[in-house]
């Protein structure tokens, strides 16, 4: 099979397998969202030291830099942010309010691009980012309150893919040290929980431990997914594979869920997909520019 076509299939696996989590999370009840969370950062380091394990790849330990280290504990927290909420979003009723923060992550991580990197937007992409902020507006109005799951949602993981961006190690590593930066204080809370007689691990049967288990497991895999994807296909084609998850959660939210969706609510969220269109077209049109250029260029030379 051709290498990019195998790409698009990991990447499809991984976009999928995120979408879905919306139908995995609420199978945990009656689990707390704080107590998923400490299991799945101690189950995703069995997991990727497995992984690694298998490879025989630990010379990277050695070349991990003071920086590196520091870099992926924001990274460690970051994501704890993020999958915490996630978690509590989905097993309170919000999935539709998660999806809109996964829909408004990549208008996020362009302000970032001009905050931190100091990058200059083009016109299309400012009206996108515009667009995302109307949007913000609607729904604050149609909530009664800002949309606080979807904001922590969408700069807790641009945070997060900002830091790794810096940090710059591999996501089967990376993941390795931010689990093991979190694995003290998620063990501690576990352990205070069995000895409160609140822990819910070995007392709900042997099924419901094993989907503990597994949140391990489907928390590293799309990750390692997403990564072979990365390495086999172009970044555009990655831009336009990662809005399968939060259609998929959407979807979940509306027909599974069945969570209320007001004309308001349906009026944010048309402005929402007003601006990724936007965005997108914009993307693929300045790679497109970009690869003529190059493509003269070596045609001068």
């Amino acid at each position: 099979m051709p290498d990019t076509r195998r790409g698009l299939l990991f990447g499809v696996a991984a976009y999928t397998m995120w979408g879905l989590f919306p139908l995995y999370w609420p199978l945990l009840k009656p689990s707390g969202a704080v107590e998923i969370l400490a299991h799945r950062m101690v189950w995703s380091l069995v997991v990727v030291v497995a992984v690694l394990a298998v490879r025989r790849h630990w010379s990277w330990i050695r070349t991990i830099t003071r920086r590196q280290l520091i870099l992926l504990t924001v990274a460690a927290v970051t994501v704890s942010v993020n999958w915490g909420t996630y978690i509590y979003a989905v097993n309170t009723g919000h999935v539709v309010e998660s999806a809109l923060g996964y829909f408004i992550n990549p208008l996020v991580s362009v302000l970032f691009g001009v905050l931190v990197f100091r990058e200059r937007l083009r016109v299309w992409q400012w009206a996108a980012v515009g667009l995302g902020a109307v949007a913000v507006l609607i729904l604050t109005l149609d909530y009664g309150r800002l949309p606080w799951i979807a904001l922590v949602l969408a700069f807790s993981f641009g945070t997060y893919g900002l830091v790794k961006k810096k940090a710059g190690v591999g996501s089967a590593e990376s993941l390795t040290i931010e689990t093991l930066v979190l694995l003290v204080p998620a063990l501690a809370y576990l352990l205070v929980l069995e000895a409160n007689g609140t822990g819910t691990f070995a007392h709900h049967g042997a099924g419901h431990a094993l989907l503990l288990v597994a949140a391990g497991l489907i928390t590293a895999v799309p990750l390692l997914f997403f990564t072979a994807s990365a390495l086999l296909v172009p970044l555009t084609v990655i831009g336009l594979l990662q809005y399968i998850a939060p259609v998929l959660q959407f979807l979940c939210g509306v027909l599974i869920v069945h969570e209320t969706m007001p004309a308001s609510r349906w009026a944010g969220f048309v402005v929402v997909w007003l601006a990724l269109s936007v965005f997108t077209w914009d993307s693929i049109r300045a790679a497109r520019v970009s690869r003529r250029e190059r493509a003269a260029e070596l045609q001068t030379v």
